[in-house]
């Protein structure tokens, strides 16, 4: 269940028909979810509570034919791979995978491993692939040391991949926390229209950051409202990747002023990117590829900077209500030392927004 589906509206533009992602035509993402054990931490063995999200940004080989991408970091505690590339180049290259924070390399190391297997030339008649994974910690329910994600989970997330995905406490967000609250993976859509053409922005979030009184939902201060609900112990400070894709023809320049306007969206809701948090964004676009062995000129199209307002109003709601819907759609979880993050209650949240008439419908 999403924002839209228990009457909160977020922002003034339509969601697409999935309010996901994978409205812009292309995109497929897949989950592995790991959960095992219960009970007091043995560091390196459990209890496991987390997991690996793979996003796969067309239907092609991505190595061959490349996405402009751009990067933007609002708070860099985070232990990122693969950014530097995109940031210099303005080109991705390889699938996006999110996982917990000491899964990093390994998830980094199959990524690469999967590149190889898809492209014979890598290393022999060119040059080197650059994997991205982003994370987040997960430690407060997870088992963390384990490093419990292995190669084969990436292989069989990337094999699952699909446009119809679960969100909430699935895949990476299996273990992840906000606002006090269980966090996760969410999503959202938005569509608009540029000089007659119809464009769609879609966001993926993992969504582990927030203190309880800091959730804000639709300008409603739910979190204060809640600050006596159960389940308030060691409040997240961060971290939040979020995933920006459009199929609006845009430059590397141009999307990283849209990756911006994520930081908007995750402001609307109550985060601050404090000390500890990684606040890292991700935009692509899925418009036009870039052949890998490009010889000579080419030409490449893109709107005109002074167009780009919507896009900007459409990146921040859909971010938004992505983390928005990761908490809704999140499940009550009891993780490592019976630590227990509770879902967003459904009921309450209802009662707020009516008393503050925020309540469509």
């Amino acid at each position: 269940m999403k924002a839209p589906d228990l009457g909160i509206k977020i922002g003034f533009y339509e969601h697409g028909k999935r309010n996901s992602i994978t409205d812009v035509k292309g995109i497929k993402v897949g989950h592995v979810t790991l959960i095992k054990g219960e009970g007091k931490l043995v560091p390196g063995k459990g209890p496991v509570r987390t997991g690996v999200t793979v996003i796969l940004p067309h239907d092609g080989n991505i190595f061959k034919e490349k996405l402009l991408a751009s990067v933007f970091v609002m708070n860099g505690y985070a232990k990122p791979v693969g950014l530097t590339q995109i940031r210099e180049l303005g080109t991705l290259e390889t699938p996006i995978a999110l996982t917990n924070t000491l899964s990093v390399y390994t998830v980094a190391d199959a990524l690469t491993d999967y590149m190889l297997e898809q492209n014979e030339d890598i290393g022999v008649t060119t040059g080197s692939v650059n994997p991205v994974v982003l994370e987040c910690n997960d430690s407060y329910l997870n088992d963390l040391r384990g490093k419990h994600v292995k190669k084969e989970h990436v292989f069989e997330a990337i094999k699952n991949a699909s446009e119809d995905f679960e969100e909430g406490s699935v895949g990476a967000g299996t273990g992840m926390s906000s606002f006090e609250f269980k966090g996760g993976i969410g999503s959202s859509s938005r569509v608009i229209e540029i000089e007659g053409k119809r464009y769609t922005v879609g966001a993926l979030v993992l969504n582990n950051f927030g203190k309880r009184e800091d959730l804000t939902i639709a300008g409603v201060p739910v979190g204060w409202e809640l600050r006596d609900y159960p389940g308030r112990a060691k409040p997240s400070k961060g971290s939040i990747i979020m995933i920006l894709a459009t199929d609006a023809p845009l430059t590397a320049r141009q999307l990283s002023r849209l990756a911006k306007r994520a930081v908007v969206g995750l402001a609307r809701t109550g985060g601050y990117a404090y000390h500890g948090s990684g606040d890292i964004a991700l935009a692509f676009s899925t418009a036009q590829r870039i052949k890998h062995y490009q010889r000579g000129e080419f030409e490449m199209k893109m709107l005109p900077d002074a167009r780009l307002n919507r896009l900007f109003k459409a990146a921040a709601e859909a971010t938004e209500e992505a983390i928005i819907n990761s908490l809704l759609q999140a499940k009550t979880m009891t993780g490592r030392d019976n630590h227990i993050r509770y879902a967003l209650p459904h009921d309450k949240l209802i009662e707020i927004m009516k008393k503050y008439r925020r309540l469509e419908g």
